[in-house]
């Protein structure tokens, strides 16, 4: 009696799970259901919204442009990064990335559906003609750029070296806008520059990551190595906008014997990857420092971020533009281009660089020729530059960590912050990158570099 009740509590249990199991089920199916449903009756909205379009308008529609727009409008909801690139944009991102092209020479992205510089490159049209970060470029020829796409805006200030385009631009502090005629010419495709500061101590510059920078960035070494020994080295990335993930992790790998470089982490399993340190490279005893500032973006801040994990150089400079978000090209079977937010970026000890950037160990403040703007809020002698950063795009996605942990990570105690002041350079005080007697970045990179070799021999 005992045993036929036991077998039917136990027969009862195991219906009761099923029951169960089946009613989980049917609830997941039931909830995946629905959103397929929802997807489906929002398509149907779309397509009833084009047919009356096409039916009703004052002119006749062009509804293959009609459906391109509204592909970029749900891209434009995603955020910043994400973009649909028509077979010539497409191709054009190819060309950008492995040859020459012409155009200006700027870096861009939208700020509050307005193109906004954000910086020129160096040697460029852009650069010998003054344009800035933070400049807005109002309109293109004819065209007004608000809520103009990145690669409409990019395919109108390319074209054939020698013809001009007419950019009209305004500035912080100006009254009026103001129209420059650029004559467009070969953008250098190569990345890397260098020099010799003093003997012993040589400076690469590294103005963005393309597909032959870090056989550049080796063959500039080798050249400074043979002029002397070498007793500190000086690596720049200010306004560097990024580039090719694998010619970043190549670079860190020059001076990383072993561990992680950077890491990816996305929603979806496959996204997942780590990049890691090969043991091929020379030793380097020398110390090494890498300047950055709010133009290091994206390749550049991975860079910085594993050099200064792996503890292999200081950093000197400002934060960081903080754009630490993978994206991946997908191309399409009618020749256009799906570029995709997909993954974020993590340094070696896991900090997120996406929207935060990266904290140098030594803050030197940018110089205000590179500032956006100034806070009105604050006293005319208290005011600050301002510089555009990836938290200040429209849309830009958060970090993936908890804000409360990267902000305390991430943001500059208050005693390293310089009471310094700086001053608006004028045009005649034109900032170049290269010259040290204005160059404070620069200087206190060297003077730390000299210092830590007399510490070294004593």
């Amino acid at each position: 009696m005992k045993s036929t009740t036991k077998r039917s509590v136990i027969k009862i249990i195991a219906v009761s799970l099923c029951v169960a199991a089946g009613s989980l089920l049917a609830w997941n199916y039931s909830l995946v259901t629905a959103t397929t449903q929802d997807t489906y009756e929002s398509l149907e909205a779309f397509s009833n919204v084009l047919n009356l379009v096409q039916e009703n308008y004052v002119e006749e529609v062009d509804s293959q442009k009609a459906i391109e727009g509204a592909i970029k409008g749900m891209l434009n909801t995603l955020d910043p990064h994400s973009s649909y690139m028509k077979p010539d944009d497409f191709k054009e991102l190819q060309v950008e990335t492995q040859g020459s092209f012409t155009g200006i020479g700027i870096e861009i992205t939208m700020k509050d559906n307005i193109l906004t510089v954000v910086s020129p490159i160096e040697g460029t049209p852009a650069f010998s003609k003054g344009l800035k970060a933070g400049d807005k470029i109002v309109k293109i020829g004819e065209e007004q750029t608000q809520d103009m796409s990145l690669m409409e805006a990019v395919k109108r200030l390319r074209g054939p070296k020698g013809s001009e385009v007419t950019i009209s631009i305004h500035r912080k502090g100006w009254p009026d806008i103001k129209e420059i005629t650029l004559i467009r010419d070969i953008i250098p495709i190569h990345s890397v520059k260098s020099k010799l500061l003093e003997p012993g101590y040589p400076y690469i510059r590294i103005i963005n990551f393309q597909a032959q920078t870090t056989a550049d960035f080796k063959k500039a070494f080798a050249d400074l190595e043979k002029q002397g020994k070498i007793k500190g080295l000086i690596v720049d990335l200010r306004n560097n906008p990024g580039g090719l993930l694998d010619q970043s992790v190549k670079i860190a790998d020059i001076f990383i014997d072993e561990g992680v470089i950077v890491s990816t982490k996305g929603r979806i399993k496959e996204q997942n990857s780590v990049f890691y340190a090969r043991d091929n490279n020379p030793k380097y005893t020398f110390p090494l420092v890498v300047l950055v500032n709010e133009g290091s973006a994206s390749a550049s801040e991975i860079v910085a971020g594993a050099l200064q994990d792996h503890k292999k150089a200081v950093i000197i400079g400002a934060q960081t533009f903080g754009k630490g978000s993978v994206q991946t090209i997908i191309p399409m079977d009618s020749g256009a281009g799906l570029r995709l937010t997909t993954a974020r970026y993590y340094t070696p000890s896991g900090r997120s660089i996406q929207a935060t950037g990266i904290t140098p160990d030594i803050i030197v403040p940018s110089p205000t020729t590179m500032s956006v703007e100034a806070d009105d809020k604050e006293d005319e002698q208290d005011k600050k530059p301002k510089y555009l950063r990836e938290k200040d795009l429209k849309h830009h996605i958060g970090n993936g960590l908890k804000e409360d942990v990267t902000q305390k990570e991430e943001k500059p105690k208050p005693e390293e912050k310089s009471k310094a002041k700086t001053k608006t350079l004028t045009s005649k005080e034109k900032l170049d990158p290269e010259d040290m007697s204005k160059d404070q970045q620069l200087n206190t990179a060297l003077t730390l570099l000299k210092g830590l070799n007399v510490f070294g021999k004593k």
